[in-house]
């Protein structure tokens, strides 16, 4: 039988072994006072994989005196469910409790997550869930509501390094091999391992192993790695990223925010980690085409343009070579002027829309398009610019709404000549008003 794996081996025993997570471990953590309350509420455990959801749940139960019962929703049904409660209900006259476990508890789906209900309000079970995916989207509110949210956060590389150093000294580890690792492969593979403390663990557990098998069984001098011989592994691995979980959506906000917050650097930062992860190109490009639109706009009319160029290159040529095309445009639009006055404006007509329903268009503007509509004047009035030497004093909008604005350009790039070309013709427009007024 080989060996349980490395992670597994050093699995802390106690809440005093969990690192990096000492805001719910640590003396003032929810974890630690509910504890020292004799209480085992209920909770969600939410965070990236490998930072010890289910280490944490397992100490929950050991400290709290309860009886730990672990599933998965990949695998469990609302039947197994009941059956847990079933016994659960006869150890709790017993004066045992239960801490039900539900790993990746996202993938149960609301009705599902119903069964869990009457049994937590009950005291039935502790419920604690876990789940790598925003619980506000991915559980029902009702359970959440009877549940605390604790936050499982990714381990810093001083955490991980910390972590090695223990595997490498420890008797569940390679304490009695000797294995020496130069720090700067323990800093290597804790800047891959993203904040993943299974994932570093797996990294050491193979360079080990390999470096070990390769020294013998009676080695001249203590095995060891530098920094040549983990590189000859070729272990690196890609950063965190979900295409469909928090990740992605946390990404994609921060390239556009960056963009909006006219940092380049930022931005091509962003696309690079989206990029190098794997995310779909036609993701980024219709991101780049909706930037352009409602965060430049009319300060840069050439924006929008661009991204559809864009987003073309990427059809054409596909990654790897449609990436130059999109730093091209994520340089550009990081850099141009920004407005969002049209984006805006078509909110306010909107809000205008809904509040006044639907009023009638001007005669002058309606379609003459047969007898009975010429017979009822409609159209008789209209002026076209073009007759006037590209712009008439006349007014579009219905009645009731007339001198109403909605798009009030920026001053940025080419929107503040728009500014200044709207601002003449409204002038024009309001003396035209005044001598009409005089005639009549």
């Amino acid at each position: 039988m080989t060996a349980a794996p490395l992670a597994d081996r050093l699995r802390p025993r106690d809440l005093d072994e969990v690192v990096g997570q000492e805001h719910l471990t640590g003396p003032e953590g929810f974890i630690r006072r509910a504890l020292q309350a004799e209480r085992l509420p209920s909770a969600i455990l939410w965070g990236p994989p490998g930072t010890g959801k289910t280490t944490i749940a397992r100490l929950f139960a050991r400290h709290g005196k309860a009886r730990f019962v672990a599933m998965s929703a990949v695998l469990a049904g609302v039947k197994q469910v009941r059956e847990i409660v079933g016994r659960a209900e006869g150890e709790l006259r017993l004066g045992r409790p239960t801490l039900l476990f539900m790993d990746e508890i996202h993938r149960f789906n609301k009705a599902q997550q119903d069964a869990f209900l009457p049994h937590v309000e009950a005291g039935t079970v502790a419920l604690v869930g876990a789940t790598t995916e925003n619980p506000a989207f991915s559980l029902n509110s009702a359970l959440l509501s009877r549940c605390a949210l604790l936050l499982v956060k990714p381990l810093s590389e001083e955490a991980l390094v910390g972590l090695l150093r223990r595997a490498l000294a420890s008797d569940e580890g390679y304490g009695e091999s000797g294995l020496q690792v130069a720090d700067d492969v323990l800093a290597r593979i804790a800047e891959e391992a993203d904040g993943d403390a299974r994932r570093a663990l797996s990294a050491l557990e193979v360079v080990a192993e390999f470096t070990l098998e390769a020294a013998g069984p009676e080695p001249d001098a203590p095995p060891s790695v530098d920094m040549d011989g983990y590189l000859a592994l070729q272990l690196a691995g890609g950063p965190r990223y979900d295409r469909r979980g928090d990740e992605h959506f946390h990404l994609l906000s921060a390239f556009i925010k960056s963009l909006r917050g006219s940092d380049p650097d930022a931005a091509l930062y962003y696309l690079a980690r989206m990029l190098e992860a794997g995310e779909d190109g036609r993701v980024i490009c219709r991101r780049l085409m909706v930037f352009a639109a409602e965060d430049v706009g009319n300060a840069d009319p050439r924006a929008l343009p661009l991204a559809v160029s864009c987003a073309q290159s990427h059809e054409m040529t596909g990654l790897p070579e449609s990436r130059i095309a999109m730093a091209h445009a994520t340089t550009w639009l990081a850099c141009a002027p920004k407005s969002n006055a049209s984006y805006r404006a078509l909110g306010e007509a909107a809000a205008v829309v809904r509040r006044s329903g639907s009023q009638p268009v001007p005669a002058t503007l309606r379609n003459p398009s047969n007898r009975v509509a010429r017979d009822l004047g409609w159209g008789a009035d209209y002026v076209s610019p073009h007759k006037e030497g590209g712009w008439a004093p006349q007014h579009y909008l219905p009645d009731s709404l007339r001198g109403q604005r909605f798009y009030h350009p920026g001053g940025n790039g080419q929107e503040a000549r728009i500014a200044e070309r709207l601002a003449t013709w409204r002038r024009l427009r309001d003396e035209a008003d005044d001598s009409q007024d005089a005639k009549s």
